[in-house]
């Protein structure tokens, strides 16, 4: 028999502390440090785009078209950059940015909490078990980074999370509100594409075999008039950009970041199959061998015909449906051929899930070594002395030094410490109170969860300090030293916020010498809109933003610039551009050709 679901009163009070921890976690001096180059300031300077044109449907940056993901994120951040008084309230750009993955983590801590009041899996504390799943869920350094930074990633894993709740919640419910889940499936889809459909499908396919009811699951979620949902909330905005943008958009949007993402390697992003085996390991520290104890009771005893030894009621079935989700994540993108730490992210929930159900039914074996883990990540931060020095960033080279000079890295020993000490004192009540496993993790993650606002915001203001204080300093030189329709290009080092701080189109190239080559034809021959093609005799100079190591090579040497400004490792020069054409073309007779015309899919 099922517990009974907590009072309204006492549910409305943990998801109170659920939604003041959130607030902590991921809104806290949101808006404090710049955008994180290279990816950040893409998806913001495009939802800027949309905010300023009133172009909607298509997201653009630098000029160019950006058909990586689907709009929502871009018309959550852009809804953001349309609200007045920017220069008040968002100064840098990154709180109109950050918030829809902020409120994502938020709304999934919060989804979870009220997930396990109502459906209470095993008689004890649920309010206890409740928290202890939402922070094991925001504690994962997965959801710390992605949580905070404005990418696609965390609003799409919350989309898919909060559809994959609400699926469960239909099933233990017996059919009610069977559409909320597929409504919340169109907008995953609109968050970064078909993905979203393939991972629900395949934690129902699971969790239908190992549950053995496959048949009441398809008859409470009704799939077939929930995919029709589905398509009627995701469809429109792809139909409508294929007749606008065509096959560019097809071709990039479908080919390169659907289909070629998941058959060959793109990017470089080369991975053994077993990939994500570590970065399960690691996203769920320091609690990992709860999370894998929790996935074996998940899954359960099987017999030789793989069906469960004893199907499960519905109402308690969510444990078994959590590790159903995780391994559904984990085989697709281990099929896949190219695999980033970021793609675990959807399995983050079902962790949380998992973490906490595998506490609440007891300690011991894994209980220990979450301990044991805890006390040894005490040591390596207690230990910082001796491993932060050989940290070696030619990009910000005083990290290592002002990282210890802060002593925050000390102060999360204490803090890890700390949570060994509370751990292992609360650990007694296992003998005491069934909730004695669930008050024992509690315990250990509170001063995990201040070590997020005392040394984890800290540090990365220090590192947007040190790494991108400079390239918004370039930015705003930029705005200075700029003669009107003077081109600008940076070069080495490419920083997307430069274009985006400076709000200037920005020629972008590495630091090679067929680099250099296309940098002069570019500027003779690209046209953009914000940047046209001129001659040198039209536009004489250029404005260019070059690193020290770049600077330093010999084919870039010798050009005779004029340095206007430097700050950190950056330099602002302006170069006249007939001497530029001399080195392309003196580079051109070695053999050296420009390939600035061959597709990229990802150009910006």
């Amino acid at each position: 028999m099922a517990p009974p679901p907590v009072a309204s009163f006492q549910r409305r009070q943990v998801l109170l502390i659920t939604a003041a921890v959130a607030l902590v976690l991921f809104g806290w001096q949101l808006g404090s440090s710049g955008l994180v180059d290279e990816t950040e300031p893409l998806f913001a300077a495009s939802a800027r785009a949309m905010a300023e044109t009133g172009d909607w449907l298509i997201p653009r940056v630098n000029g160019l078209p950006r058909f990586d993901k689907p709009p929502l994120v871009y018309w959550a951040m852009g809804l953001l950059y349309a609200l007045p008084g920017q220069e008040l309230w968002n100064p840098l750009g990154t709180w109109a940015a950050r918030l829809p993955s902020a409120l994502a983590c938020g709304a999934v801590m919060l989804a979870l909490v009220d997930t396990l009041l109502r459906w209470p899996q095993r008689p004890g504390r649920p309010a206890l078990v409740a928290l202890t799943a939402a922070f094991a869920f925001a504690l994962s350094p997965l959801v710390l980074l992605w949580g905070r930074i404005a990418v696609s990633d965390a609003l799409f894993s919350g989309l898919l999370a909060l559809s994959l709740l609400l699926g469960w919640q239909t099933y233990a419910a017996r059919g009610q509100g069977w559409w909320r889940c597929w409504l919340l499936l169109g907008l995953a889809v609109l968050a970064k594409g078909p993905v979203a459909v393939v991972l629900l499908g395949l934690t129902l396919l699971l969790f239908g075999w190992l549950q053995a009811d496959m048949a009441a699951l398809w008859r409470r979620l009704r799939p077939l008039p929930g995919l029709a949902i589905t398509a009627l909330v995701a469809l429109p905005w792809y139909g409508a950009a294929l007749v606008v943008a065509g096959e560019p958009f097809w071709r990039s949007f479908f080919g390169y970041h659907n289909l070629q993402r998941f058959t060959v390697v793109v990017n470089n992003h080369l991975q053994p199959w077993w990939f994500f085996a570590p970065v399960l390991v690691i996203a769920s520290l320091p609690v990992t061998p709860l999370l894998l104890l929790g996935l074996a009771q998940g899954v359960g005893p099987l017999r030789w015909s793989w069906r469960p030894a004893k199907p499960l009621a519905p109402e308690l079935s969510l444990q078994r449906f959590a590790a159903c989700w995780l391994l559904a994540v984990l085989l697709f993108f281990t099929a896949a051929a190219t695999k980033l730490p970021s793609y675990w992210l959807p399995a983050t929930p079902a962790a949380g899930l998992l973490i906490a159900l595998a506490a609440q039914r007891g300690l011991g074996w894994a209980w220990r070594l979450s301990v044991a883990l805890t006390a040894l990540l005490a040591v390596g931060w207690l230990a910082s002395p001796l491993w932060v020095p050989l940290i070696v960033a030619p990009e910000i080279p005083a990290l290592a030094t002002e990282l210890l000079a802060g002593g925050w890295l000390l102060l999360g020993g204490g803090l890890y410490a700390l949570a060994v000490v509370l751990g292992l004192a609360f650990a007694r009540w296992r003998s005491q109170a069934r909730s004695g496993g669930a008050a024992a993790l509690l315990a250990l993650q509170l001063p995990l969860l201040a070590f997020v606002p005392l040394v984890l915001q800290p540090a990365w203001q220090l590192g947007d300090r040190l790494r991108g204080l400079p390239v918004r300093q370039m930015a705003s030189a930029l705005v200075r030293q700029a003669r009107p329709a003077e081109p600008v290009a940076m070069v080495g080092m490419l920083k997307p916020s430069l274009h985006y701080f400076g709000r200037r189109v920005v020629i972008y190239e590495g630091a090679e010498p067929h680099n250099l080559v296309n940098l002069a034809d570019r500027l003779r021959t690209e046209t953009r809109p914000g940047q046209p093609a001129s001659t040198p005799g039209e536009q004489p100079t250029l404005l260019m933003v070059i690193d020290t190591g770049t600077a330093a090579l010999p084919f870039w040497q010798g050009l005779e610039p004029q340095l206007l400004e430097r700050r950190g490792i950056y330099g602002l020069w302006r170069l006249d551009r007939r001497r530029l054409e001399q080195r392309a073309a003196q580079l051109q007779r070695q053999g050296v050709a420009a390939d600035w015309r061959l597709p990229r899919p990802e150009r910006y």
